[in-house]
């Protein structure tokens, strides 16, 4: 199966993100501090650039990490923080991501380490690796979707670098690039083709040319790459001409109008992903992506560029005096229900996470959940969300989480009054995550009730009344669910509460990640001598070890076993994998014993999930 980057590139010509390093001189950054360390003091103007260039129309963003290694570091005294700032620059281009709501590409970048390898400088090629490895695996553990080796002029440095990520991960695609100079060939002599041919064998996914030069010798060179990577796709991302020094400040002059050819000639070239570098802005991005749609069909220009014509409004419907049955507890009787969670974008823009829920409908998925600004970050209301997947997408079951952390008494029976007037009908009754824990600590909760009395509203209005015993004029038809923790540490506790929920009459109950059989046998047991609702089980796919031991050690309501994390330590670059044969083992196990499977994706893949639900249908 390729990687989703790989099967974009099978489809046409990709453009990428501009110059990071000089965007950020340009407003103020001197180039004596390290650009890399602002993804920690300053990740706001990191993010705002991100956000410049996928509002540009790049469909690939880079993180800002291309000197994070500790020979780069050293003299700032930060060659200890590798692993924070590769992972935080990850972090900030995913936030950038799901603000804008662009389903664009984050590439980890790896640059070279600045001073060169033996026999040329003092670094071995040993010591080398361990330098790359440590950025690769803070760029991994962030939730980058490539890497992209670039500015590399010696070819020994650059196969080190493609070395230590392979160590890291077999899953995700490396584009490797090189720099070449006006004769078409490295600082160190080397040539296009065999760059080329090296770096394919070597394992890289994408071969290409960047920096160094601008759009015309870079040109040059990609006629020779083009010829050698015999159909290996390839990357050009030249400078924005050479820099002239203006007024005491580096400028760079090719225009946005001359790389818009450079983009077209390069495209027609064979060239697959075109972008720049040094002294490149989102205004050469737009450019280059406004000159390359000329050419493309429309489906393949940006996410909501298409004109889409409103039907007219159908006549009302009468309510009916029977509620019908909510359709989610009829497929609760009837088959194994799947479901699977996708979390509200940052931004206003839902293009994102339309395409996971149309992935979902289109692989006959049952329900989607919709999370609640989950762990007490700001996202987009969820029932907002909810509403746009209904439309587009009525064959799917929305499962509406609904906590009452946010809203008062009166703002709860609203939202669920508004809620069956957009046609959601189930929803998933929570507390909620307290305010301390997500962007705004110091935030007031609401909290009038809890995930008890929250049901009990629902059911009153089940009954055609509010809290207060006055008629909401008909009823509504809400199934009503709960959540509960199969993991937790004292399930003595766990099942106190537990009772609670029962007590307050949900129709069908969602659980925690879960991770072991026999852990889920003892709740089971526990919870069938109560109840005989229908029962979901949590199942959240591992990527890596890394991954692990985060949610163990730092996510609230989530127990990982030793086991389980020694085993994903084991696997090594092959987390992902194991991390989906486990959770796929563990559905087929206890298939047997709930009515249906409650999926979870990391970092927003949801092809993980589908990898889940091979054979367990």
């Amino acid at each position: 199966m390729l990687a989703p980057l790989l099967e974009r590139l099978a489809q046409g010509p990709l453009v990428a993100d501009g110059a990071m390093g000089t965007l950020l001189y340009g407003r103020g950054i001197p180039f004596s501090e390290s650009f890399d360390e602002l993804n920690l003091s300053r990740p706001a103007l990191i993010e705002s650039v991100h956000r410049d260039y996928l509002a540009a129309g790049a469909e690939m963003i880079e993180t800002n990490t291309f000197g994070t290694n500790a020979v780069r570091l050293a003299p700032h005294g930060l060659e200890q923080e590798v692993g924070m700032i590769a992972r935080q620059g990850v972090k900030v281009a995913r936030a950038a991501r799901e603000i804008v709501g662009i389903n664009a590409f984050v590439a980890g970048s790896i640059g070279p380490l600045g001073k060169p390898l033996e026999p040329f400088g003092h670094i071995a090629a040993a010591q080398a690796e361990a330098h790359f490895r440590a950025v690769a695996e803070g760029l991994l553990e962030g939730g980058c979707d490539a890497f992209i080796l670039e500015t590399f002029q010696d070819l020994n440095e650059i196969l080190a670098a493609l070395r230590s990520v392979r160590r890291v991960t077999l899953d995700l695609p490396v584009i490797a690039q090189m720099t070449f100079g006006t004769d078409g060939k490295t600082l160190y002599g080397h040539t296009p083709t065999l760059a080329v041919q090296m770096l394919k064998q070597a394992g890289a996914a994408v071969v290409g040319v960047n920096c160094g030069v601008g759009p015309q010798p870079t040109l040059e060179v990609l006629e020779e790459m083009v010829r050698a990577a015999e159909g290996t796709p390839v990357s050009a991302m030249p400078n924005a001409g050479l820099p002239q020094m203006v007024e005491g400040r580096y400028l760079y002059l090719s225009s946005p109008e001359y790389f818009a050819d450079f983009a077209a000639r390069a495209v027609d070239l064979g060239v697959r992903i075109v972008g720049g570098c040094c002294g490149t802005t989102p205004a050469h991005v737009k450019a280059m992506r406004d000159r390359l749609a000329l050419h493309l069909p429309a489906e393949r220009l940006s996410p909501g560029a298409e004109v889409r014509v409103l039907e007219a409004a159908p006549a009302p419907v009468a309510v009916p005096e029977v509620v019908a049955e909510p359709a989610l507890l009829r497929m609760l009787r009837e088959k194994f229900v799947v479901s699977v969670e996708i979390d509200p974008p940052r931004g206003i823009n839902t293009t994102k996470v339309m395409e996971a829920a149309r992935l979902m409908a289109q692989r006959g998925v049952d329900c989607v959940n919709i999370a609640d600004s989950p762990l007490a970050r700001i996202r987009m209301s969820a029932m907002a969300l909810a509403y746009q997947i209904h439309l587009h997408f009525p064959r799917l079951e929305l499962i509406l989480h609904f906590t009452t952390r946010d809203r008062n008494l009166m703002g709860l029976q609203s939202d669920l009054l508004g809620a069956h007037a957009l046609g959601i009908r189930n929803i998933l009754c929570l507390t909620g995550d307290p305010p301390s824990l997500g962007d705004y600590p110091n935030a007031t909760a609401v909290f009038d009730t809890d995930a008890p009395g929250l049901m009990r509203i629902v059911h009153g209005m089940n009954h055609g009344t509010d809290l207060a015993g006055t008629s909401i004029g008909a009823a509504t038809g809400f199934a009503v669910g709960c959540g509960v923790n199969p993991t937790a540490p004292d399930l003595d506790q766990e099942f106190e509460y537990v009772r609670r929920k029962l007590d307050a009459g949900p129709q069908f109950v969602m659980t925690q990640p879960v991770y072991e059989l026999d852990c889920w046998k003892r709740f089971v047991e526990r919870l069938s001598g109560l109840t005989e609702i229908p029962i979901l089980v949590g199942i959240l796919p591992l990527q890596s070890f890394r991954h692990a031991e985060f949610l163990h050690n730092e996510v609230p309501g989530i127990l990982v076993p030793d086991w389980i994390r020694a085993r994903m330590h084991q696997a090594g670059n092959e987390g992902q994998k194991i991390g989906v044969e486990l959770a796929r083992e563990l559905l087929a196990a206890c298939k047997g014993m709930a009515n249906g499977v409650y999926l979870m994706p990391s970092f927003g893949r949801y092809e993980n999930c589908l990898d889940v639900l091979t054979d367990a249908r």
